[in-house]
């Protein structure tokens, strides 16, 4: 029987959507880069100091859209009891990614875990099960019908550039006051708010990626003024770009 819980970190390349499940509860983050998970109509953004927990046999769908690496922690279903909800996505503190670096030390094999290490994985499992209590509100806009969605892949193609919401609604055979409707139905924001968010969380995947400095990565998401991205960021995130980066490697 393979051990009841082990760890195994694996580099990609850029990798279109594929979808992920597996028959234990999977603890799944970055330690480099930034993946992208989508599931039940809901999309988050995985940079290192987040992570998604899914229950066993919760189907998700993984996009990598730059080289990232992933570390990932399976439990047995008889090892740790089963996370409250199916899927929650969680800010991960420094103790839990401690952990998870230290569990890296055991991957899959049919030997059971030593004592020292099954304490490990119990107490990684004790401290994200809390986390999972208070999941984060960060999440990326997903529509429900082919008009939203795809107004959301068009203002994500342009998020260098200067948007305009006419254009869009006009791609996607709407009249504005027609898509400014279904926005507000399908993602409870505005246009506005939404490409606000896009940029800033397309911001996060660069600080993820590497050292670029914050001032091009401003440029590169369509902010002609810094403290305008400052802002933007911290509004969302709660701190600024380069305190944000700094987790990463905590």
């Amino acid at each position: 029987m393979t051990r009841e819980a082990f760890a195994f970190t694996r580099s990609f390349a850029p990798t279109p959507a594929t979808e992920l499940l597996v028959d234990r509860h999977y603890l799944l983050c970055a330690s480099r880069g930034a993946l992208r998970l989508e599931a039940e109509g809901q999309r988050w953004l995985l940079p290192p100091a987040r992570a998604a927990l899914l229950s066993a046999g919760r189907p998700a769908t993984v996009t990598i859209p730059a080289p990232a690496t992933t570390a990932s922690v399976l439990f047995h279903v008889d090892f740790v009891p089963p996370p409250r909800e199916g899927l929650a996505v969680v800010d991960l503190d420094p103790l839990a990614r401690a952990l998870v670096a230290e569990c890296g030390g055991w991957q899959e094999s049919e030997e059971p875990l030593p004592p020292y290490a099954s304490a490990i994985f119990a107490a990684l499992a004790a401290v994200v099960w809390r986390l999972a209590e208070r999941p984060s509100p960060v999440r990326m806009p997903a529509g429900r019908s082919a008009e939203v969605r795809t107004a959301l892949r068009l203002t994500e193609e342009q998020l260098a550039d200067e948007v305009s919401f006419a254009d869009v609604a006009a791609k996607v055979g709407l009249v504005p006051r027609s898509l400014a409707r279904r926005f507000e139905a399908e993602i409870g924001m505005t246009w506005r708010a939404t490409l606000r968010r896009m940029r800033v969380l397309r911001a996060v995947e660069r600080l993820a990626a590497d050292d670029t400095p914050v001032t091009t990565i401003a440029h590169e998401v369509g902010y002609g003024s810094l403290s305008a991205f400052n802002a933007a960021f911290r509004e969302l995130t709660g701190t600024t770009p380069s305190d944000y980066r700094a987790t990463f490697t905590r």
